[in-house]
């Protein structure tokens, strides 16, 4: 008697349910015949037969769940040939070998990898040999451990870029901003339909965070959390955020809230040459009192924004998008801009928060 268990099926799946038996009991199998059906978390997967033999006992029944390693089938006869079968797996019968010609080197035979089907499919997803691969688990069986292993040594082998300039600067604020900011963000929508065409996005987007700041001076401000001391600040010197290839950079437009929208086109067109040609002046990169990112230029509606120290509030701008909305009584398409207010709750109350998005979108609605 020979008792076949219930092997491992891969990716650390410990049980599966019996689907179907492809065999009954008195049945004689070969090698690689398909004996049953199991089902796991991931998939339908073919049991095939260790060897030859003819079947004494089955021990479950379909819709049964069997652990690894449990009883599966009972086979009256010893094993007559163990062909290194893995599941999932059918090999063909192959043709006797041709016998090497006088004179020439026998080569050996390469061993059949020993692998289940959740194994190779991982294997190939991450790009691993499994020829390559010293196997650990029983009976020579390559597992997922082993694949995954390979695949974190591959990764390691890659080079490894020094961050540098803007974007180790950038690595540091961020560390520096995930250590201290206590952010929580609230979002919403302006109707920007009475917009009329060629509206400058940047401009109405300055101009309502001084509304807001009008509305709720508190984000406008400094945090020192070492001491708990918050400084409410009566200028607004805005830090827009500039995406480059370089990294990200954050210039200061000042004092926007005394600034003409004229003033403040020429002040933006100047900024983003001078990020471009890199000659904006380090001075210009420091003092923000509170930022504005419009991601929406790119992609993206909402976003949990990250705020750099000692700031309180980063206001995000997303993606236009026209949208149903009730207007007059009747459904109709509007256009919506998408807004984003982080805030770092240590400083600023949820209150506070939505007095200066309620005042930035009533500014953003408005036609002129």
């Amino acid at each position: 008697m020979a008792v076949f268990v219930l092997p491992d099926l891969g990716e650390g799946l410990q049980e599966a349910e019996l689907v179907q038996w492809h065999v009954s009991e008195g049945d004689n199998v070969v090698a690689d015949q398909p004996l049953v059906s199991v089902e796991t978390e991931k998939a339908v997967v073919e049991v095939p037969s260790p060897y030859s033999g003819r079947i004494a006992r089955l021990y479950a029944k379909p819709g049964e769940r069997i652990r690894v390693g449990a009883p599966l089938v009972e086979f009256d006869e010893g094993p007559r040939a163990d062909t290194g079968t893995v599941v999932g797996e059918l090999a063909a019968a192959a043709p006797p070998a041709a016998a090497p010609p006088r004179g020439a080197e026998p080569v050996a035979a390469k061993p059949a990898v020993r692998a289940a089907p959740a194994v190779r499919a991982l294997a190939q997803r991450l790009g691993v040999d499994l020829a390559a691969l010293t196997p650990s688990g029983p009976n020579g069986t390559v597992t997922s451990a082993d694949v995954e292993r390979a695949a974190r040594a591959a990764l390691a082998q890659a080079p490894a870029e020094i961050l540098s300039g803007v974007r180790r600067a950038m690595a540091l604020n961020m560390a520096r901003a995930h250590a201290e900011i206590v952010p929580a963000t609230v979002v919403d929508e302006a109707d920007i339909e009475a917009w009329p065409p060629k509206t400058d996005v940047t401009i109405r987007l300055v101009r309502a965070i001084v509304a807001g700041v009008a509305a709720s001076p508190g984000l406008n401000a400094w945090y020192d959390g070492r001491n708990m001391e918050r400084r409410i600040l009566p200028q607004i010197d805005l830090g827009i955020a500039v995406d480059t290839e370089e990294g990200l950079f954050v210039p200061v437009l000042r004092n926007v809230g005394a600034r003409d929208a004229a003033d403040l086109r020429r002040g933006l067109e100047r900024m983003k040459a001078d990020v471009r040609a890199r000659t904006v002046p380090v001075a210009e990169l420091r003092g923000q009192t509170i930022t504005l990112s419009n991601f929406g230029m790119f992609a993206g509606r909402f976003a949990a924004l990250v705020i750099v120290p000692p700031q309180v509030a980063i206001l995000g701008a997303g993606r236009i998008r026209a949208a149903p909305v009730v207007a007059d009584g009747r459904i109709v398409p509007h256009r919506l801009l998408p807004l984003s207010l982080t805030f770092d709750h240590r400083a600023v109350t949820g209150g506070e928060a939505a007095r200066f998005l309620k005042a930035a979108i009533a500014d953003l609605e408005r036609a002129e």
